[in-house]
């Protein structure tokens, strides 16, 4: 079976480079992903693939791209190296896209990446200190529900830190630590206030950040809230302490009928959305309330209920999270029957 050989360039001192990875460009034919990395010119590689970043509409479009030239450039050659920034093992899109498929073999030989200096500089256990590290261009998606220490990479332009900027609306703004071009003659290290962050710094591909408290979303200070409140009723209200899975049962089919009825106003009388907002509010609160009936029972809980249907929207969707490069999109009636065939294997019909 053909084989790719996936190195890294380590985090930018030429002093990191490993030998593992000159050597594969010494025996192979090989490839890098970018020459947007200082230790490039260590390597003779046969061609990068930065022509794709600058034709392409999307970093997926890019990764599968790639991906599909290296499967190639294996079956002809056999086996081929392909030298990426940093470690292979850390935020490279691209070896899990190779890992996933069957076609030819992947062989991933481990480099120090830019997480081991970033750990150094600030002076952080990542396991004592429990740090989440997220990508900078789905940093509002990614640290949804988060709080604590965040180590945010992939931070290279002025949109992306300002996007991550206005993603966080609080009174107390998080203090960030910028990291660049680690282990280089140039490095920089320094403190910059929350609402300067898209103007002090100049990002660029050797740019991360450091935030150390991260605050809670507004998101996920609401459902908290709505959650303690419930609680609350639970604990002194005699109406809600009365209630049970059972007794509530009218009342969740009369506030999903009227959420119902919002959205057809909406359709048919161009209603705005405030009823909407209002009825899915009282669904909600129905659907908090049977989760802090199981918490007192010590059956479930809200997080076990948003966890289940997490789990069960990503295996019910393996054409969004798990499709080998290169595969095309099921059409819509192919995806009908996906979804009934993984609810079959699944034994449920729900």
């Amino acid at each position: 079976m053909p084989l790719i050989v996936v190195g890294g360039l380590g985090p930018g001192t030429e002093s990191l480079v490993p030998e593992t990875s000159l050597k594969l460009a010494r025996d192979h034919r090989t490839f890098l992903r970018t020459r947007q990395h200082p230790c490039a010119h260590l390597f003779n590689a046969e061609q990068s693939f930065d022509e794709i970043y600058d034709s392409s509409d999307s970093l997926e479009t890019v990764y599968i791209a790639i991906v599909e030239s290296l499967l190639s450039e294996a079956n002809r050659h056999g086996t081929i190296g392909y030298l990426v920034p940093g470690s292979p093992l850390v935020a490279e899109h691209t070896v899990d896209l190779l890992r996933k498929q069957t076609k030819v073999a992947v062989e991933v030989i481990p480099s120090v990446s830019f997480l081991d200096l970033a750990w150094e500089r600030l002076h952080v256990d990542p396991i004592a200190k429990r740090v989440t590290i997220v990508n900078g261009q789905n940093f509002e998606k990614e640290t949804m529900g988060l709080t604590g220490s965040v180590l945010v990479a992939q931070c290279d332009d002025r949109f992306v830190l300002s996007d991550i900027k206005l993603s966080i609306n609080t009174n107390e703004p998080p203090t960030v630590t910028v990291l660049q071009r680690l282990g280089l003659d140039n490095e920089s290290v320094f403190e910059v206030n929350w609402d300067d962050l898209d103007r002090e710094v100049n990002p660029d591909h050797l740019t991360c950040l450091w935030i150390s408290e991260l605050p809670a979303s507004l998101t996920t200070d609401a459902v908290t809230q709505l959650h303690n409140v419930v609680g609350r009723l639970r604990r002194e209200c005699p109406w809600d302490q009365e209630q049970t899975h059972h007794s509530l049962i009218s009342g969740l089919l009369e506030e999903a009928n009227e959420v119902v009825e919002a959205i057809e106003l909406m359709e048919t009388k161009g209603a705005g959305s405030d009823a909407l907002v209002e009825e899915l509010g009282d669904l909600l609160f129905h659907i908090v309330l049977q989760c802090a009936i199981g918490e007192e029972e010590g059956t479930f809980d809200l997080a076990d209920v948003a966890t289940e249907i997490h789990g069960k929207m990503v295996r019910r969707h393996p054409h969004i999270f798990n499709r080998d490069p290169g595969t095309p999109m099921p059409t819509k009636e192919e995806l009908a029957e996906q979804w009934k065939a993984i609810k079959a294997a699944e034994g449920n019909q729900a």
